[in-house]
This record gives structure tokens, sequence and C-alpha cells, in this order.
């Protein structure tokens, strides 16, 4: 298997596709491309349609959309066990999961993904809405599984949710108690620090998504 994927500074879906392989310890070469440069689109105009990262290439099948690549991977070499085991949180991990991949639109246009830095920046009402959910969304399942993730084990769902957690603390958002608390989980989970430390060797800046004042 091969991954295409941007600069992990930055690029938030290549982030939740990348986490399936580093949670389960799956073999996969990941090939990370400078996002907006001649060579990603060079790279990437005769793998997938879309010019877009992240892409799995495995066994001459082309998948890209992260969701996508999730689900592939899932049934592909965990026999489903990224998601829950019980049908009725299977759908709800799924509705979640589908609620970020095509929702929060105001986050993230004000909130770009930017791990290096500490940002202040002026929310609109949308984002502030879209904050409020995602809050919720993290406290309501905090108070069934404490201290663990979304769903107990870890999940596609946590992976959608990943780069949320360094946009609120590249942000200095504030959340309730249990939406910090699993907040702090996604954050000093092995699998992100791993990708910490390796966005943290870049030097490229993405200017579109240098927002706000610093910190």
């Amino acid at each position: 298997m091969e991954l295409f994927i941007g600069n992990q500074n930055y690029s938030s879906w290549s982030l939740r596709a990348w986490l399936i392989f580093s949670q389960y310890n799956l073999d996969v070469k990941v090939t990370k491309l400078k996002l907006f440069t001649e060579d990603f689109y060079t790279t990437l105009e005769d793998i997938t349609p879309t010019a877009k990262v992240p892409t799995l290439v495995h066994d001459g099948v082309t998948v890209w959309d992260s969701l996508a690549i999730l689900e592939f991977v899932n049934e592909q070499h965990l026999q489903g066990r990224a998601w829950p085991r019980k049908a009725f949180e299977r759908a709800k991990a799924r509705a979640i999961a589908a609620e970020m991949h095509s929702g929060f639109f105001d986050l993230r246009n004000e909130l770009p993904m930017n791990i290096r830095a500490r940002r202040s920046v002026e929310l609109t009402e949308g984002a502030l809405r879209d904050i409020k959910r995602i809050d919720a969304i993290w406290s309501e399942q905090a108070k069934l599984y404490p201290g663990e993730w979304l769903f107990g084990d870890w999940s596609i769902a946590d992976a959608m949710y990943a780069p949320v957690a360094l946009r609120f603390q590249t942000y200095g958002v504030e959340l309730s108690e249990g939406a910090s608390a699993y907040q702090q989980k996604v954050l000093t989970s092995d699998s992100l620090q791993q990708w910490l430390r390796e966005a943290s060797l870049e030097k490229d800046i993405v200017e579109e998504d240098e927002v706000g004042e610093a910190v």
C-alpha cells in the first residue's frame, strides 16, 4: 500500500487517513508531497482524478477521499474492527463521522489546521455554532466512555475528529470539561505524537492557512 499525503503541518485530511495505519500498525509506504507545488500536481495527475491528497494505491486500486480510505482499510485489513461492534453504536459513530465529513464548513474555513502556530482569530457565529456542536459530541461520548475514545476503543470517528483537536489547540478554543478531556486524549496519543514530531521537521509555509494573529 502507498499513501500520498500533504504537508503534515497543514493537511488535516491526510492526517485522518494516515491515522488508521498508525493506530493498527499497518504496513504502508507514505509519500509526502508539498501542497500547491508543481511536483504535487504532476505526481498526482496520473494517479487520482482529483489531484488531491490523501490518495491510497493498493494492488491496482486507487482510493481517494479520507473517509473512503478509512473504510477501505477497515474492510480489507481489519475485518471491520475500526467501527464499534454494537450495531446502534456503529450507526451513531458513522453519523458522527459523516457529520464531520460533510459539515462544519465555517470551522474549517476559519480555523485551518496549522500545528506549529498559536493564533488568535475573531470567529463568526457559524464557527461558534460548529464549535458548540463538536463540544456537545465530545462531551456526550465522554460521559459514556470516560477517559476513552469516542466509543471506547479507537474508531474511524476518532480519526475524523483528530484534526479538530489540533485546531482547537492552535487557536486556543475553550471547551467544556468532558470535551477538553477527550481533546487531551487525542493530543497525547502515540499516533498524534508521531505525526506532531514529523510535522515539526517541516519548514514550508502555506500562506492561505496562516490565519489570525500570533499569540
